[in-house]
């Protein structure tokens, strides 16, 4: 959490809870991977996002946990839920769903099977 997270009123904006979101993405699909010795996902853009505030979350110098698991993997997209929290409350909820995408090509691609597989492990 960063002071600048906050605003007027004292708590987290609820725009900063999606930098908190693709945060954890950033580490589950490339840092995560890379740290392994896998190959890190390439070629993901978000098609949704769905987030649900549940309590206001104050400036603090502990951390908050940013749990997310896997809820639905199709052939070309798949969803995510996530939960923002601590150890007594959770302050977000929130699911995205994200979709393999060509570069080069400028359009959708297949996920391919080390993907599949790697987003089985969070199912």
């Amino acid at each position: 959490m960063r002071f600048a997270d906050v605003d007027s009123q004292g708590h987290v904006n609820n725009v900063r809870f999606l930098d908190y979101l693709e945060d954890a993405r950033f580490g589950m699909f490339h840092i995560d991977p890379y740290t392994a010795g896998e190959e890190p996902f390439k070629g993901l853009v978000v098609t949704r996002h769905e987030i649900d505030y549940r309590r206001p979350l104050g400036f603090r110098a502990d951390p908050v946990l940013v749990e997310t698991w896997v809820t639905e993997i199709r052939a070309v997209r798949f969803a995510l839920q996530y939960e923002i929290r601590d150890d007594s409350e959770v302050y977000v909820t929130a699911k995205s769903v994200l979709a393999a995408y060509d570069v080069d090509r400028a359009g959708p691609r297949r996920l391919t099977e080390g993907e599949l597989a790697y987003l089985k492990r969070f199912s």
